[in-house]
């Protein structure tokens, strides 16, 4: 009897484990009065309106495409909410993981690429998250990574990282300074590309670091399948490294990503668009292929 009580008793603590849910905190850097970051080029939308679009749409990744997660953000809207606001938010409603998204900036406008911001290199969760999203940023959606970097790499604190009491990484999804990288960030294409990497990151995190809670979609949800795949148009591979925003990809109308597949050989692989039915890929197929890409395929991307 006690034989049995026993496996009872483990077995509900174990179904009462993988019922619990994981609660995530966006924060869109900057907002209302505060811009952030400004382009050279002022047609361009500023820092705090890009960073809302991306952090929006990181968010709808995760609550339509994961089991077991609670999103919520700082803003949804252009406001300010004070760097205390943003803390207090995260360590009241004790979530589980804060995530404040920016756009980078520099004197040098040459400087590009992603980075990854963390309070310590001693908090070994939110390294981990950081190098997640790096890892994404430049394999799957083909941009320059810049590392993780902390307080002593910046010579300063940031409050949101320091004060917060959970996994918390800043994330910088390219430099506004830069005119190809802000260029870039202004399109739909872009923002989705950015977005999607932190999603991929942030999914492949959870399942690994949290085993006891089902974060897969339940089966017959036709309208989860169907958004968990795009179709894109794969317009060519190469053995080097080529930029995206260079040359003739800047004569498509969507914009470029690439992915390294492999160390050797044909090592990076570029697509364009992306597209929720096969015959929008299939007529933006046939346009890439008049403006210079020839080899152009359709392929199915899992998101």
């Amino acid at each position: 009897m006690q034989f049995v009580f026993t496996i009872l008793v483990s077995l509900l603590l174990s179904l009462d484990s993988f019922g619990q849910g994981i609660t995530i905190l966006i924060d869109p850097g900057h907002g209302g009065s505060d811009p952030g970051h400004e382009a050279a080029n002022k047609n361009l939308l500023p820092e705090k309106d890009l960073t809302l679009k991306i952090a929006l749409k990181f968010g709808a990744y995760l609550s339509e495409r994961l089991e077991n997660v609670t999103v919520l953000y700082t803003r949804t809207d252009d406001r300010y909410p004070t760097l205390d606001e943003r803390v207090n938010m995260a360590n009241s409603k004790k979530v589980d993981y804060f995530i404040s998204v920016h756009i980078n900036g520099s004197p040098n406008t040459n400087i590009k690429g992603t980075e990854s911001h963390v309070h310590s290199m001693s908090s070994k969760a939110s390294v981990k998250l950081a190098k997640a999203f790096e890892n994404e940023f430049k394999t799957r959606a083909g941009r320059k990574s810049r590392g993780v970097k902390d307080s002593d790499d910046r010579e300063h604190s940031l409050q949101v990282l320091k004060f917060t009491e959970m996994t918390s990484v800043l994330v910088e999804c390219g430099f506004m300074t830069n005119v190809s990288e802000a260029n870039y960030l202004n399109t739909t294409d872009g923002q989705d590309v950015i977005a999607s990497a932190l999603f991929r990151a942030m999914r492949s995190y959870l399942q690994a670091t949290h085993k006891n809670i089902s974060f897969t979609k339940k089966a017959g949800n036709a309208t989860t399948a169907s958004a968990d795949k795009t179709f894109s148009v794969q317009i060519m591979s190469s053995k080097e490294w080529l930029d995206t925003e260079k040359g003739s990809f800047k004569n498509l109308k969507h914009a470029v990503s690439r992915a390294q597949v492999s160390q050797t050989g044909y090592r990076y692989k570029y697509f364009s668009g992306s597209f929720s039915s096969k015959s929008e890929a299939e007529e933006y197929c046939n346009e890439v292929k008049k403006k210079g890409f020839p080899d152009s395929i359709i392929v199915e991307r899992k998101n």
